[in-house]
Protein backbone atom coordinates (compact mmCIF):
# COMPACT_ATOMS: atom_id res chain seq x y z
CA UNK A 1 0.00 0.00 0.00
CA UNK A 2 1.60 3.22 -0.93
CA UNK A 3 2.13 6.20 1.53
CA UNK A 4 -0.36 8.48 2.13
CA UNK A 5 0.75 12.34 2.70
CA UNK A 6 -2.26 14.56 4.16
CA UNK A 7 -1.92 18.42 4.89
CA UNK A 8 -4.04 20.22 7.29
CA UNK A 9 -3.93 24.35 8.46
CA UNK A 10 -4.87 25.98 11.35
CA UNK A 11 -5.29 29.29 12.58
CA UNK A 12 -6.08 30.80 15.97
CA UNK A 13 -6.51 34.37 17.11
CA UNK A 14 -6.47 35.55 20.81
CA UNK A 15 -6.74 39.10 22.47
CA UNK A 16 -4.44 40.84 24.94
CA UNK A 17 -5.42 41.19 28.45
CA UNK A 18 -3.25 42.42 31.63
CA UNK A 19 -2.48 39.98 34.62
CA UNK A 20 -2.04 37.05 32.12
CA UNK A 21 1.17 35.53 31.16
CA UNK A 22 2.08 35.47 26.91
CA UNK A 23 2.75 31.78 26.48
CA UNK A 24 3.96 30.72 22.95
CA UNK A 25 4.91 27.92 21.79
CA UNK A 26 5.24 26.71 25.14
CA UNK A 27 7.39 29.71 26.32
CA UNK A 28 6.69 32.34 28.50
CA UNK A 29 7.50 35.40 26.94
CA UNK A 30 8.03 38.80 28.79
CA UNK A 31 5.49 41.18 27.73
CA UNK A 32 2.73 43.69 29.83
CA UNK A 33 0.18 41.58 28.31
CA UNK A 34 -0.70 38.21 28.16
CA UNK A 35 -3.52 36.47 25.59
CA UNK A 36 -6.85 35.55 26.71
CA UNK A 37 -8.34 31.80 26.40
CA UNK A 38 -9.36 29.11 28.81
CA UNK A 39 -6.38 27.49 28.67
CA UNK A 40 -2.90 29.05 28.71
CA UNK A 41 -4.09 30.88 25.31
CA UNK A 42 -1.11 29.63 23.30
CA UNK A 43 -1.90 31.13 20.11
CA UNK A 44 0.59 29.08 17.97
CA UNK A 45 0.40 25.77 19.70
CA UNK A 46 -3.76 26.00 19.13
CA UNK A 47 -3.12 26.97 15.08
CA UNK A 48 -0.67 23.78 14.89
CA UNK A 49 -2.73 21.47 16.84
CA UNK A 50 -5.54 22.67 14.35
CA UNK A 51 -3.30 22.16 11.47
CA UNK A 52 -2.84 18.50 12.78
CA UNK A 53 -6.22 17.86 13.61
CA UNK A 54 -7.16 18.85 9.89
CA UNK A 55 -4.41 17.08 8.06
CA UNK A 56 -6.31 13.86 10.03
CA UNK A 57 -9.90 14.91 9.14
CA UNK A 58 -10.79 15.27 12.66
CA UNK A 59 -12.76 18.39 14.22
CA UNK A 60 -10.90 21.35 15.72
CA UNK A 61 -9.35 21.36 19.46
CA UNK A 62 -12.58 22.62 20.45
CA UNK A 63 -14.46 19.01 20.13
CA UNK A 64 -11.77 17.87 22.39
CA UNK A 65 -11.31 20.47 24.40
CA UNK A 66 -14.51 22.37 25.44
CA UNK A 67 -13.64 25.75 26.31
CA UNK A 68 -16.53 25.92 28.83
CA UNK A 69 -15.03 22.89 30.65
CA UNK A 70 -13.97 23.46 34.05
CA UNK A 71 -11.31 20.67 34.26
CA UNK A 72 -9.09 21.95 31.66
CA UNK A 73 -9.03 25.51 32.33
CA UNK A 74 -5.47 26.82 32.24
CA UNK A 75 -4.17 23.39 30.98
CA UNK A 76 -0.92 23.78 28.77
CA UNK A 77 -1.02 24.29 25.24
CA UNK A 78 1.36 21.65 25.03
CA UNK A 79 -0.74 18.97 26.48
CA UNK A 80 -2.71 19.85 23.56
CA UNK A 81 -0.55 19.25 21.52
CA UNK A 82 0.45 15.51 23.19
CA UNK A 83 -2.76 14.64 22.42
CA UNK A 84 -2.99 15.21 18.97
CA UNK A 85 0.12 13.45 18.56
CA UNK A 86 -1.84 10.46 20.07
CA UNK A 87 -4.25 10.87 17.85
CA UNK A 88 -2.07 10.96 14.68
CA UNK A 89 -0.60 7.33 16.20
CA UNK A 90 -4.15 6.01 16.40
CA UNK A 91 -4.61 6.78 13.12
CA UNK A 92 -1.13 5.03 12.01
CA UNK A 93 0.13 7.95 10.72
CA UNK A 94 2.99 9.80 11.73
CA UNK A 95 4.01 13.84 11.72
CA UNK A 96 6.27 14.93 9.25
CA UNK A 97 6.45 18.62 10.11
CA UNK A 98 4.62 21.43 10.76
CA UNK A 99 5.31 25.11 9.61
CA UNK A 100 3.96 28.31 11.57
CA UNK A 101 3.70 32.02 11.37
CA UNK A 102 2.67 33.97 14.33
CA UNK A 103 0.80 37.96 13.40
CA UNK A 104 1.70 40.58 16.08
CA UNK A 105 3.30 43.71 16.27
CA UNK A 106 4.42 43.19 19.43
CA UNK A 107 6.53 41.52 21.23
CA UNK A 108 9.67 40.14 19.25
CA UNK A 109 9.99 36.38 19.12
CA UNK A 110 13.95 36.12 18.37
CA UNK A 111 15.25 35.26 21.06
CA UNK A 112 12.48 32.85 22.10
CA UNK A 113 12.28 30.71 18.53
CA UNK A 114 14.88 27.64 20.13
CA UNK A 115 13.04 26.69 23.44
CA UNK A 116 9.44 27.41 20.99
CA UNK A 117 10.84 24.88 18.52
CA UNK A 118 12.14 22.68 20.96
CA UNK A 119 9.04 22.65 23.07
CA UNK A 120 6.51 22.23 19.89
CA UNK A 121 8.56 19.42 18.36
CA UNK A 122 8.70 17.29 22.09
CA UNK A 123 4.98 17.68 22.50
CA UNK A 124 4.84 16.39 18.90
CA UNK A 125 7.13 13.73 18.68
CA UNK A 126 9.23 15.01 15.97
CA UNK A 127 12.89 16.75 15.83
CA UNK A 128 13.29 20.78 16.49
CA UNK A 129 14.01 20.77 12.41
CA UNK A 130 10.95 19.77 11.58
CA UNK A 131 9.24 22.78 13.01
CA UNK A 132 9.17 26.01 11.35
CA UNK A 133 8.04 29.35 13.41
CA UNK A 134 8.46 32.39 11.08
CA UNK A 135 7.00 36.19 12.82
CA UNK A 136 5.31 39.09 10.76
CA UNK A 137 3.45 41.56 11.61
CA UNK A 138 0.28 43.31 10.03
CA UNK A 139 1.92 46.90 9.69
CA UNK A 140 -0.25 48.39 11.88
CA UNK A 141 -3.78 47.06 10.50
CA UNK A 142 -6.68 45.92 11.61
CA UNK A 143 -7.22 44.83 15.55
CA UNK A 144 -3.59 43.12 15.47
CA UNK A 145 -2.09 46.03 14.09
CA UNK A 146 -3.67 47.70 16.53
CA UNK A 147 -1.66 46.01 19.36
CA UNK A 148 -5.49 44.09 20.43
CA UNK A 149 -3.68 40.40 20.38
CA UNK A 150 -2.25 38.02 18.18
CA UNK A 151 -2.93 35.58 15.85
CA UNK A 152 -1.37 32.53 14.42
CA UNK A 153 -1.64 30.26 11.19
CA UNK A 154 0.08 26.59 10.56
CA UNK A 155 0.21 23.85 8.38
CA UNK A 156 1.31 20.47 9.41
CA UNK A 157 1.98 17.22 7.14
CA UNK A 158 1.65 13.97 8.08
CA UNK A 159 2.22 10.44 6.20
CA UNK A 160 -0.22 7.44 6.69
Amino acid sequence: MATMHRTGIGYDVHQFAKDRKLILGGAEIPHEFGLVGHSDADVLSHAIADAVLGALGLPDIGHYFPPGDPSIEGISSLEILIHCRKLVHEAGASINNVDSTLIAEEPKIGPYLDIMKANIARSLGIDPGDVGIKATTNETLGAIGRREGIAAMAVASIST
